[in-house]
């Protein structure tokens, strides 16, 4: 076991650094390296890393969520008004539907099962989008119509609302069948993951105003914190729906405007950790992809990535609408909203770890995503911005 998450670490770094070299996002080298050293390639990981490997992304989805709630600015989302609520949930909602009318077609997938897939397929990733809308904002490029603020607080909200439903059609499909009831699972879900972060946030955030605790107990205490969310949803199973991701990031969030202070401590403590678990997560989605099956797919599984990418597309233009933007600047949005990564990579292979029949297909399809949208959208920002845009020095 230990010669493996060495192994990962190693591996994951060298090929990150060489993708970066030649202008790839590192998670595509992440990826390669664990098909290489994974089980359907030179087989160098052992069972144990393997079977604890839905934990490790588990973990590293947890730290994704406490570093989007903890930069989120509630401030940029008022500044965008109506195109950045908008751009929360539209965009993944057009995607999933595309997927829904067309996975049954295309790749003989049921209902059900096509309306996971789209669940998996629809979330934008912040780890290519963010650091480059933050770049677009230091160099001056569309600050005056709030593009980068508004991608990047879309961004963090789609993913939520992404990963919910993907808790709910994830319990269908284990069901086997569709219900109409299940649907209210969705807003009881979301309400009661938002009530529950609400309250860790504002009584820790009071427990810092009282008391004075070293920033490493912080630390702990925020993810102990996290660790029981996820606990308790586990326990309700069944019983009443619950989001413990949304109630993660509501409860940093919430930190962050009661006890700011210690969350600046834990978002750099975050930062740190993510590096770490950016390779574990990446290179773990590698190891367990079928490159037999893979292959085998064919050109089914690129042609409805590319139909289901012309539906996101449609809804990033339809949320942009009511905002006064110039065509170049809308251009922009849908290209920038195109890139997948870390989520498809953190829940990516769920459905097949569940035993369900479709989950190889969307382990496939959440791989192929991340290789063709990661590195094209990633190029697309950096050349298109400076002609799309309208840098603020210029105006």
């Amino acid at each position: 076991m230990f010669f493996s998450l060495g192994l990962i670490l190693l591996a994951g770094l060298a090929f990150g650094w060489i993708c970066k070299k030649i202008g790839l996002p590192p998670l595509v080298g992440m990826i390669a390296a664990g098909i290489l050293i994974g089980p359907y390639g030179l087989n160098f990981l052992d069972e144990t890393t393997l079977a604890i490997g839905a934990d490790l992304r588990k973990i590293a989805l947890l730290v994704i969520l406490s570093r989007a709630g903890l930069n989120l600015n509630l401030a940029d989302l008022k500044k965008c008004g109506l195109p950045a609520i908008l751009m929360c949930f539209i965009p993944a909602t057009f995607e999933i539907v595309g997927t829904i009318l067309l996975a049954p077609m295309i790749l003989g997938l049921n209902w059900i099962e096509a309306a996971l897939l789209g669940s998996v397929l629809a979330a934008v990733s912040p780890a290519v989008v963010v650091p480059r809308m933050i770049r677009l904002i230091n160099e001056g490029y569309g600050v005056k119509e709030a593009i980068p603020q508004l991608i990047l607080a879309g961004s963090s909200m789609d993913d939520i609302y992404v990963i919910v439903l993907f808790t709910v059609f994830s319990t269908m499909a284990a069901g086997g069948s569709f219900e109409a009831a299940r649907l209210m699972e969705i807003p009881i879900s979301i309400v009661l993951g938002l009530i529950m972060g609400l309250t860790c946030g504002y009584l820790l955030g009071r427990f810092y105003s009282k008391v004075k605790v070293r920033d490493e107990i912080c630390v702990i205490q925020f993810y102990a914190v996290t660790f029981l969310l996820v606990a308790l949803e586990n326990t309700l199973t069944g019983i009443v729906p619950f989001s413990s991701l949304l109630a993660v990031m509501t409860f940093a969030f919430i930190l962050k405007r009661q006890a700011p202070k210690q969350a600046a401590v834990i978002l750099r403590t975050s930062d740190a950790m993510w590096i770490v678990a950016e390779v574990f997560l990446f290179v773990l989605v590698g190891a367990v992809v079928n490159v037999n099956y893979a292959f085998a797919s064919g050109l089914q599984t690129l042609l409805l990535l590319v139909l289901v990418m012309a539906f996101r597309m449609a809804g990033v233009w339809i949320s942009v609408l009511p905002s006064r933007m110039a065509l170049k600047s809308r251009l922009f949005c849908m290209i920038a909203y195109t890139p997948k990564a870390t989520v498809q990579a953190a829940i990516g292979a769920i459905p097949l770890a569940m035993g369900l029949a479709c989950g190889q297909t969307i382990l496939t399809l959440a791989v192929l995503s991340i290789l063709v949208t990661a590195p094209l959208g990633a190029f697309a920002i950096d050349h298109l911005y400076p002609k799309l845009l309208t840098k603020a020095a210029e105006e």
